[in-house]
């Protein structure tokens, strides 16, 4: 199983980028697949997941209502659409997605992910 993800680069505050993930080696299906980012010398937070399966798609608070997840079935692959970018959104994004079934509250946590994409840069800054 592998994970590709892309799609990032320099924005300005206001602007938008949509993240890419490319999941290889399994079918998506209802598996959860988890969006996660990190930033210089913070531990690596939770963004949001896709729970196809209930029709759940869980966001942090800080990025809820700008932030929004999708998913393309036939190309295997989901998509991060990140707009209203603020400075503090610069981070490196992972995408990571878990073989189980978790239920809503456990999928911040890290350690139910199986496999991890390998980031890609945002920057958020004029």
């Amino acid at each position: 199983v592998q994970l590709q993800a892309f799609g990032g680069g320099l924005v300005q505050p206001g602007g938008s980028l949509r993240l890419t993930c490319v999941v290889s080696g399994v079918t998506l299906g209802n598996y959860v697949l988890g969006w996660f980012r990190q930033a210089p010398g913070k531990e690596r937070e939770f963004v949001g997941a896709y729970r196809r399966s209930h029709g759940n798609k869980y966001y942090a608070a800080s990025v809820r209502g700008r932030f929004t997840i999708s998913r393309d079935s036939d190309k295997n692959t989901e998509y991060l659409q990140m707009n209203s970018l603020k400075p503090e959104d610069t981070a490196v994004y992972y995408c990571a997605l878990t073989m189980s079934r978790p239920i809503l509250s456990s999928l911040p946590d890290r350690s139910i992910y199986d496999y991890w994409g390998q980031g890609t840069q945002v920057t958020v800054s004029s």
